[in-house]
């Protein structure tokens, strides 16, 4: 019976805490802002805030799913915890992993 439980528990654990844009247990968390897909590591949550958009003069995609990590992509320059990372391209993914900020453009890799 208690390994039913168990059984029971993880399942119900994983369901809660695992979906697309959100993996509770590698501590991962992913969202689409624009065109790019920013993926946080480190960041063990069981929901996630969305990216919030933000037109007007500046067009802005702010993503913070954890305390110590916010990232910003204001006019396809992306800001990491307020330091700049430079220009995006179109369809660049973003990857902070365990503070490191790498971007993922299609066809190569630059950090």
């Amino acid at each position: 019976m208690l390994k039913l439980l168990s059984v029971a528990f993880v399942a119900l654990l994983m369901e809660l805490g695992c979906s697309r844009s959100n993996n509770l247990l590698l501590g991962e968390v992913r969202a689409k802002a624009g065109s790019h897909m920013v993926l946080v590591t480190d960041c063990y949550r069981t929901s996630v805030p969305p990216v919030t958009e933000t037109r007007g003069e500046r067009h802005v995609y702010r993503f913070t799913p954890c305390v110590d990590a916010e990232v910003v992509i204001r006019d396809e320059e992306l800001i990491v915890n307020g330091k700049s990372y430079g220009r995006l391209e179109t369809d660049d993914g973003v990857l902070v992993d365990h503070g490191v900020v790498s971007v993922q453009t299609p066809g190569r890799r630059r950090q």
